[in-house]
């Protein structure tokens, strides 16, 4: 994972801080994986419900693509801004705001009367996602001994995939039962369960570390760096691009009820768990191959499922597959990033969720506006091309001979 590689210094209980049990820092971190979880989820979700929230309020898959789009573009420009604006305020005080204010958003959008307030919805999670992420992410160093830390990142990181293997069918199905605005309830529910636990076991967290917008302005000039910004753009903006108009695929060419996709979204979402552990074990090595390779199999996936997915099997195959890709595409973008400027892991996280982001909601609105336009096939075709992009520019890296700065 990219924190384990420079989170050497510090111990249970924090730099200055009273020694506190080893399981009252597992309960932390475990705190700080359920507020990825509820974050991830709920970013996600839209996926799921994407047809029944367009229905409900008369709008395309294309517009209702838009929930996608917003909490991109906030969690681009909030990571460095609200990273750098809150740089000398505890961390725990900033973790509970950002839980209150998720669980804020999610009960917005189940109230909502019209679609622009989900949209509004839409942007305070932004603000979370860039904001959570980039402090949360990092937070693992100070919760558990130095010796543990790889591990504790590899549960916080569990989160992610754990969003597609449980969060969005979870979701998918209770909106299927109860109506999506129920969905949304239960969510801001959970979220504000997991707000208690933070409140409860974590400790005080004062800022270690100052993170200035110049430090993130000298890190783009490293070629490195450069170069985990252009391959996070091009993978990134291939999965999202295309999975997140994977239900009207599903729904319009594999001819699948809501009942058989949630069924495929769990499916995708296991093998997404097991494509993070796969990678997360090697990435740290083999950061161009786990990348590349990654990258090579959702391209191969897009590009077949026009071709196989008319049958149920061949969709299922390949979403199999598409899982176990993409479950490493989180890590090994953080990877590249915590390796191209190993003295500076908050400024990386920084990058990291700034350029996810970014490609995130890029990708969402790029396909909406394509699949209004042609159909679901043609979304994941053009995906497909853009992914094997990154697979050359992943070998192009190699080619260079290009090292990074704690191997060279």
């Amino acid at each position: 994972m990219a924190s384990t590689n420079t989170a050497t210094t510090h111990h249970s209980g924090g730099v200055g801080l009273p020694a506190r049990s080893p399981l009252i820092g597992w309960l932390a971190v475990v705190s700080v994986m359920l507020g990825i979880f509820s974050i991830t989820t709920t970013e996600i979700l839209p996926i799921g419900l994407l047809t029944k929230i367009g229905s409900s309020f008369a709008i395309s898959d294309g517009v209702a693509g838009l929930m996608m789009t917003m909490p991109g573009i906030l969690a681009a420009v909030s990571a460095p801004v609200v990273t750098v604006a809150t740089a000398h305020i505890d961390r725990r005080l900033m973790l509970c705001v950002f839980m209150l204010m998720l669980a804020g958003a999610n009960f917005l959008a189940a109230a909502a009367p019209d679609y622009w307030l989900v949209l509004v919805s839409r942007v305070i999670v932004g603000v979370v996602i860039g904001g959570f992420w980039s402090i949360g992410t990092g937070v693992a160093q100070r919760l558990v001994p130095a010796e543990s830390v790889g591990r504790a990142t590899s549960v916080i990181f569990s989160a992610v995939p754990l969003g597609s293997v449980l969060g969005v069918p979870a979701g998918t199905f209770i909106g299927d039962l109860a109506g999506w605005r129920t969905t949304f309830v239960v969510l801001g529910a959970l979220t504000v369960g997991v707000l208690v636990m933070l409140f409860l076991v974590m400790p005080p967290l004062p800022p270690d570390q100052t993170t200035r917008l110049g430090v993130l302005r000298g890190m783009c000039k490293s070629v490195n760096t450069r170069f985990a910004l252009l391959l996070t753009f091009l993978a990134v903006l291939a999965h999202f691009g295309t999975y997140t108009y994977l239900t009207p695929f599903l729904e319009q060419v594999t001819d699948a009820g809501s009942p058989l996709i949630t069924i495929f979204l769990l499916v995708y979402g296991a093998a997404g768990i097991v494509g993070n552990f796969l990678g997360g074990a090697v990435v740290a090595r083999y950061p161009r191959a786990v990348f590349g390779l990654a990258a090579g199999m959702i391209a191969a996936v897009t590009l077949l499922l026009p071709v196989l997915g008319h049958r149920q099997i061949g969709a299922v195959a390949l979403l199999i597959v598409w899982g176990v890709a993409y479950g490493a595409v989180p890590v090994s973008s953080q990877t590249w990033f915590a390796k191209a400027t190993p003295h500076a892991p908050e400024a990386a996280s920084v990058l990291f969720t700034a350029s996810f982001q970014a490609t995130i909601s890029l990708g969402a609105l790029a396909g909406g506006a394509i699949v209004d336009r042609t159909s679901p096939s043609t979304v994941m075709t053009l995906g497909g091309l853009v992914a094997a992009l990154m697979v050359v520019a992943a070998w192009a890296h190699f080619a260079q001979r290009l090292t990074w700065p704690d191997s060279a």
